[in-house]
C-alpha cells in the first residue's frame, strides 16, 4: 500500500511503514548539512546533541520542543518538556547523506541534493510499524521541518506544539482516513 499525499510539504508513505518527506530549503548544501550534524544548530529545529561524523558513533538526541518557537504553543498531553534518545550513525557521506538508527524503528536517512540555489532535503523514516507512532513521526517530522524552513528563510515559525497538533489531525485523516 502506498498512500500519496497531495501537498508537496506532506509526507508520503512510500511503503506501508516508511514515511518520506521532502522540502526545498535555501542553500547552500553545506548550510543544511550543518543543521543536520551540528548539535547547536540542530537544537534550533529538532534536538540537541553532539554528533561525531563517523559510522558507529553514538548520538544522543535531546528534544526540548518548548524552546523551538516563541510562543511554543500548547504542549499536548503525554509529552514532557524533555525527551532523550541515543542513536547511532549508520552511514555518512558528507554533505549528501546521513543515516542514523532511531529507537525501535528501522532508522532515518537524510539526503541532500542541490537544486540551483536551494537544497532538496529528503527524510526517510523506515519501518515505523505502530500506527500511533507513525502518526507522531509524520506530524513530528513535518512540524520540525516547518521550524527549520522558517528559520532558514528568516521568517517566524508557527508555534511548534500548535502546528504539531494540527498536523496530527491532518495526517490521521490522510494516512488512516
Amino acid at each position: 500500500m502506498t498512500t500519496m499525499l497531495t501537498d508537496d510539504n506532506y509526507g508520503v508513505l512510500t511503503e506501508p511503514a516508511t514515511l518520506t518527506i521532502e522540502r526545498l530549503l535555501p542553500g547552500p548544501i553545506e548550510r543544511i548539512w550543518s543543521y543536520l550534524t551540528d548539535g547547536e544548530l540542530r537544537r534550533r529545529w529538532l534536538a540537541a546533541g553532539a554528533m561525531e561524523q563517523v559510522v558507529g558513533a553514538p548520538v544522543e538526541f535531546v528534544w526540548r520542543n518548548d524552546e523551538l518557537t516563541d510562543p511554543p504553543g500548547a504542549r499536548p498531553e503525554g509529552f514532557g518538556d524533555e525527551h532523550r534518545m541515543t542513536c547511532e550513525v549508520l552511514a555518512i557521506d558528507a554533505p549528501h547523506m546521513l543515516a542514523i538508527s532511531w529507537g525501535s524503528t528501522g532508522g532515518v536517512t537524510f539526503t541532500l541534493a542541490e537544486k540551483g540555489n536551494e537544497v532538496l532535503l529528503t527524510i526517510v523514516h523506515s519501518r515505523v510499524e505502530d500506527p500511533s507512532v507513525l502518526l507522531n513521526v509524520s506530524a513530528g517530522w513535518h512540524s520540525h521541518v516547518d521550524v527549520l524552513e522558517a528559520k532558514l528563510r528568516g521568517t517566524t515559525p508557527a508555534p511548534h506544539w500548535d502546528n504539531f497538533a494540527q498536523l496530527r489531525g491532518v495526517y490521521a485523516e490522510r494516512l488512516f482516513g
